[in-house]
């Protein structure tokens, strides 16, 4: 369960924002990854080398460092959300001529690998997404992906087998099963959402008026399943006011993922845990800024991209999400 976002500045800066909402432990680590990092491509046993330096939230597990979203340094930016009863990979081998990469490490092939959505979808010919299980859930966990670059531009990506499906998205919205299509036709349920408040209506002769404001947003859902928050995210970003500047982007993309943001105890798995968002993240693809909250830690901190960490050869890990709250004292 996740939501993520795109959110354009009046001055043309691009925000991408998610939600990690997960059911399984995790120990997220903010990590640079430098230009021409070499990584093992688990499906053919042979290296892997990044064209460009990134930032990207993940965790390291042995040898393997998965990644959960991420900007590198041409403002490529992109996460992997959970596709649960749709995802479905190809065979490893069943195309020889495409590179096969396993579903866990595809965020991190394409960060490394492409400047803009443009050369994304050139590339999707030749890359053949491999479903393997990954260490943290020991299962083939199931993804679709969203991708934005400077530009605005946002694409989601869905495998189809031995296809792997790219749909514009002209919304900049993106939650989980079921895909992407189905999504957009369901917001034609909502067309009478407004921001505007309802009007008084006779009923015969009994005058009925409404509890105040809001009451044109009565039409939308407000339970925590994809289609609801889908539907809430899509709604608030296409009706708040257009940002001044990239900061008050980042905010806004702050504010709206509020309304999706899934607090221990509102859904439970039927394995008896807590399926609650770990950490929200929000990425100025102009300028290479990442931001993020956790759930124990609702401040704002902020990292940025450095041209030292492009060219130090070496993985940089920049710490542990993690970190305790700070009450001010006034």
């Amino acid at each position: 369960m996740c939501t993520a976002i795109t959110l354009q500045s009046a001055g043309g800066e691009n925000v991408f924002a998610r939600t990690m909402d997960f059911s399984y432990d995790i120990q997220p680590h903010l990590y640079a990854v430098p230009r021409n990092f070499v990584w093992n491509n688990a499906p053919n046993g042979r290296y892997n080398r990044d064209r460009y330096s990134f930032m990207g939230i993940g965790q390291q597990l042995g040898s393997l460092l998965g990644f959960f979203d991420g900007v590198n340094e041409k403002g490529f930016a992109a996460a992997s959300l959970y596709f649960a009863g749709y995802a479905q990979y190809a065979t490893a081998g069943s195309n020889s001529s495409a590179i096969p990469v396993a579903s866990y490490d595809f965020l991190h092939y394409i960060l490394g690998s492409c400047s803009s959505v443009e050369e994304l979808i050139s590339q999707l010919g030749s890359v053949q997404i491999v479903g393997m299980p990954d260490p943290v859930t020991q299962t083939v966990a199931p993804l679709h992906w969203i991708a934005t670059d400077r530009t605005g531009r946002c694409v989601i990506l869905e495998p189809a087998g031995d296809r792997l499906l790219a749909y514009n998205n002209p919304i900049g919205v993106l939650a989980n099963s079921p895909d992407f299509p189905w999504h957009m036709t369901n917001l034609r349920n909502y067309t009478e959402a407004s921001p505007r408040q309802t009007e008084e209506a006779f009923w015969g002769s009994v005058q009925l008026t409404p509890f105040g404001q809001g009451g044109g947003t009565d039409t939308l859902p407000g339970g925590y399943t994809s289609p609801q928050r889908f539907v809430r995210t899509a709604y608030l970003k296409t009706h708040i006011p257009q940002p001044g500047n990239g900061e008050k982007a980042v905010l806004s993309c702050f504010q709206i993922l509020k309304s999706v943001s899934i607090p221990k105890g509102a859904v439970v798995t039927a394995r008896g845990t807590d399926d609650y968002t770990r950490y929200t993240a929000s990425l100025n693809a102009s300028t290479g800024e990442y931001y993020f909250n956790t759930y124990e830690n609702p401040q704002i901190r902020k990292a940025h991209f450095h041209a030292d960490n492009a060219a130090s050869g070496s993985l940089i890990d920049l710490g542990s999400l993690a970190q305790p709250v700070s009450f001010e004292q006034m």
